[in-house]
């Protein structure tokens, strides 16, 4: 059980980082930064430090669960629930009526997938 468990923080932690590199980064595009800049270099070493995460995570996970679609459904399902408070919190905008119910949605079929195996 504590080995499918650090499957999927590994998993969580690498979509984490990988998210928050790609709007971070896009964030300071947006404000004037070229993209191939020193400062843009931080988010590039966030995002393929996030990518072996990832790696890591679907394989221990496949490894736990012996079954790739529950990690596949919690890997989309992490992206479901980590990006809106990321895009909330580096760019300050609220999420509008369709990506709220989507977001709902996503929390729900988390649920499904850790429940009904």
């Amino acid at each position: 059980m504590s080995f499918k468990i650090f499957a999927l923080i590994i998993l969580f932690l690498g979509e984490l980082s990988t998210i928050y590199g790609e709007m971070a980064g896009s964030r300071l595009h947006a404000l004037g930064t070229p993209i191939f800049s020193l400062g843009m270099l931080k988010y590039l070493v966030l995002v393929a430090v996030g990518g072996i995460f990832i790696l890591a995570g679907y394989v221990w996970g496949y490894k736990a669960f012996n079954n790739i679609w529950i990690i596949s459904a919690l890997s989309v399902t992490s992206i479901l629930i980590l990006e809106p408070f990321l895009a909330y919190s580096i760019f300050k905008q609220l999420p509008t009526t369709g990506a709220l119910i989507g977001f709902i949605l996503g929390v729900l079929g988390l649920g499904a997938t850790l429940v009904w195996k």
